[in-house]
């Protein structure tokens, strides 16, 4: 997994990249809050975040604020690493957006189980977002099956949108759901067919 790291402490973010590397994550690095923008800013972001509060071009907190505000970042998992330990800013951190907060100096091995809270939040997160996309999609196959349907009074088939093609039922019903059909005759159909062919 993916983590984004942004520190101006140039010795912290290379402890942070080796340690993340060695437990087995990838790390996005960045050395300040305008890089980190631009990661977050990207088609594909890292799903975990490690943000130090206080460095230049944006500090943590707003760069929690546009997290949270984005609907496309909601989800991202986000730890607040700062040299901040008060109450009141501890509270600050969290109702910026932060979802966890630890204070320098740190435990490498606390800091490593929560992480591994966050990858394992993260990762539910995005099966959820997966789920949702997969219910999304049914729902607009339906959604194209609803409504009246023209049809042809006579031969059954049906009009296509453009008015100037029309084909049978079970070809359309196969486009649009995934309905599959086994062919047979139903009674009244047969004893008609039957009278046709004088039997």
């Amino acid at each position: 997994m993916r983590v984004l790291i942004a520190d101006d402490d140039a010795a912290l973010r290379h402890g942070l990249r080796v340690q993340l590397e060695r437990w087995g994550y990838e790390p996005v690095v960045c050395e300040d809050g305008t890089a980190a923008r631009g990661v977050l800013a990207s088609p594909d972001p890292p799903p975990l975040a490690i943000l130090d509060w206080s460095m230049p071009g944006a500090d943590g907190v707003s760069l929690c604020r546009d997290i949270r505000t984005n609907p496309d970042l909601r989800s991202m998992y986000v730890v607040l690493l700062t040299a901040h330990d008060t109450r009141d800013e501890m509270v600050a951190g969290l109702h910026g957006g932060a979802d966890e907060y630890i204070t320098k100096p740190f435990d490498w091995e606390l800091l490593r189980a929560r992480i591994q809270t966050g990858a394992r939040i993260a990762t539910l997160q995005q099966s959820l977002e997966q789920r949702v996309r997969e219910l999304q999609s049914a729902l607009d196959m339906v959604k194209q099956l609803s409504g009246l349907l023209p049809i042809c009074s006579y031969c059954k088939r049906i009009r296509k949108d453009d008015g100037e093609f029309w084909q049978h039922l079970e070809t359309y019903l196969s486009e649009h759901s995934e309905a599959e059909f086994s062919h047979g005759v139903c009674p009244d159909c047969l004893e008609r067919a039957k009278r046709d062919l004088g039997l």
